[in-house]
């Protein structure tokens, strides 16, 4: 609950601290006393817009600070606060601050981290609900109502959001399968002509380097056979080096032994003839290594274009189609494995949307069912708080699939009709603002025993009413305050004398300074408070006797 608020310089509170208790508290003052400033600074921690006129005059900026204390925090909330990774201070304590400057723009914090005003806006909807004469939110706001009523239900929708969520993740799968399948049927002709083209020409893996390597051999034979040409008819006449050699040989070895110098001469032209020899072996060697058939040549150049200009068609290179090949019979694999899985996926789709139907179809029949008690339980409330002629409904309605969620596959609003005959209509269409008031308190007493936010504030519930109809407005906020806390801000001493705290707010002027305070009364103070609620200015002994009696009857 709210324990704590602290103001500085926000209008014309320059420095206020207030301690609140659990329970029915109640807030009193006259017109004009800065009941409305008190609401503004704790809608600023709420995360309301920041305006820079909510600083007081002359001062930098303002600040507000609420504190709540839980016994254990609500699921909502540590769900907030771990996602933002804020760490919670001893004793499950919680420090709500937010700062305004003069000159425009605002700062928040929780428990001293900064934070967004989008997460107080989170945080406020399980802390605290405001309820007032034009209130936009809560009870009023139609995006609430399923929420209400399952909780007035007591369903639980988790079952039916996890169901939600496996069948969109079943559709989203189905349609991705579906998608991928269509993409492989449009490509599957092209897939096979490819395939058909490169199952024909048979790539092999280290194919290009082999066919250029053999290929550059060839050209290089045919390039050199010319001059081993020439060379041949050098070493094979009648009159080559080679022959002549030989016969300079004979003629030598006949008049060798004539000198010994002739004998070194001898031996060195054998050597000659020998080294001769060897290279005409070696030429016809070369010769033959080197003679190949132009058709094979042809053959290998043919070979390495066609594999050069398949590799050049699929943007790869050319040991890299053989891959390419496993790629396309992959492909093509996939399109009729796809159609099997597709009818797996189809099968999934339909099961899981089976189940959430299922789900949706029993969560839709007990709101319909708790729809009705609660349109008996508010109607019973009713009368009162002087509205005897109003009628309540809850209007449970089917949606079309495509509006299906997580929620569910219904659309709740709360309705009102205010006069006999009158069509039903939205909550803030057709009730001023002290039915609406009333409206929501007898909506919150029927809800009450089913949860809420920890802290209700409810601003002026009882403008405009009196007498029996305020006494039950005060019976009502009383039975809401039990085990929680409720917070009210009221004109009404029927109201005021059913709090169990009661905060008088006073606005006092000093010279050309005015200043609003707040007091927690005691019970003396309580009585001329109440006094002076039913008197206004002059407090007379009368109405100080229909206070007593109004304590007294409490």
């Amino acid at each position: 609950m709210l324990t704590r608020l602290s103001i500085r310089n926000v209008v014309l509170i320059d420095a206020l601290d207030l301690d609140f208790r659990g329970g029915l508290g109640v807030l009193t003052g006259e017109t004009g006393a800065g009941k409305s400033i008190l609401l503004d600074a704790l809608g600023l921690v709420l995360g309301n817009r920041a305006e820079t006129a909510l600083v007081r005059a002359g001062e930098q900026r303002a600040s507000v600070t609420a504190t709540f204390e839980f016994s254990q925090l609500p699921a909502p909330v540590a769900t907030i606060l771990q996602d933002a990774e804020i760490e919670r201070e001893a004793g499950e304590l919680l420090i709500i601050r937010r700062t305004v400057r003069a000159d425009g723009g605002s700062k928040a914090f929780v428990n001293d981290q900064p934070v967004s005003v989008a997460l107080l806006r989170e945080l406020s909807s399980s802390l605290v609900e405001l309820h007032g004469q034009h209130d936009d939110r809560g009870l009023v706001n139609p995006k609430g109502h399923r929420v209400l009523l399952d909780r007035f239900a007591e369903a639980d929708s988790a079952g039916l959001a996890k169901a939600w969520a496996s069948w969109r993740a079943a559709e989203e799968q189905l349609a991705d399968a579906r998608e991928s399948v269509e993409n492989a049927r449009a490509d599957q002709d092209l897939l096979l002509a490819h395939l058909a083209e490169l199952t024909e020409i048979a790539p092999q893996a280290g194919e290009e380097a082999r066919l250029a390597e053999a290929r550059a051999a060839m050209q290089k034979g045919e390039r050199l056979s010319g001059d081993l040409e020439e060379l041949r008819h050098l070493w094979e006449g009648s009159d080559s080096p080679l022959a002549s050699l030989r016969v300079a040989a004979r003629r030598l070895d006949r008049i060798a032994p004539e000198h010994p110098l002739l004998a070194d001469a001898l031996a060195a032209l054998d050597r000659a003839v020998i080294e001769a020899g060897e290279a005409e072996e070696r030429l016809a060697a070369a010769a033959e290594a080197l003679v190949h058939d132009p058709a094979e040549l042809e053959r290998a150049e043919t070979r390495l274009f066609e594999l050069r200009a398949i590799a050049r068609k699929h943007r790869c290179e050319v040991d890299e189609l053989p891959e390419k090949m496993r790629e396309f019979r992959a492909a093509l694999d996939s399109i009729e494995g796809g159609e099997a899985e597709l009818d797996a996926l189809i099968a999934a789709a339909k099961q899981a949307g089976e189940i959430y139907r299922e789900r949706a179809m029993a969560l839709h029949r007990l709101r319909v069912d708790a729809s009705e008690r609660l349109d008996v339980a508010v109607a019973s409330e009713l009368p009162p708080l002087k509205l005897d002629a109003a009628r309540f409904r809850t209007a449970v309605v089917e949606l079309p699939e495509e509006r299906w969620s997580a929620s569910g596959i219904d659309s709740v609003e709360f309705l009102i009709a205010t006069n006999p005959g009158a069509d039903f209509a939205p909550l803030n269409k057709i009730a001023s603002g002290g039915e609406l008031s009333r409206f929501i308190l007898a909506l919150k007493v029927a809800l009450a025993e089913k949860g809420g936010a920890a802290t209700m504030i409810f601003d002026e519930i009882d403008r405009g009413v009196g007498g029996a109809v305020a006494s039950a407005i005060g019976d009502r906020l009383a039975r809401l305050a039990e085990g929680g806390q409720v917070l009210v801000v009221t004109h009404s001493p029927q109201v005021a004398a059913r709090g169990q705290t009661h905060y008088a707010i006073h606005k006092s002027s000093e010279g050309t300074v005015t200043r609003t305070s707040v007091t927690l009364l005691d019970a003396g103070q309580r009585q001329e408070e109440i006094a002076r609620m039913l008197s206004g200015a002059e407090i007379t002994v009368e109405a100080r006797a229909q206070a007593d009696r109004l304590l007294e009857g409490m």
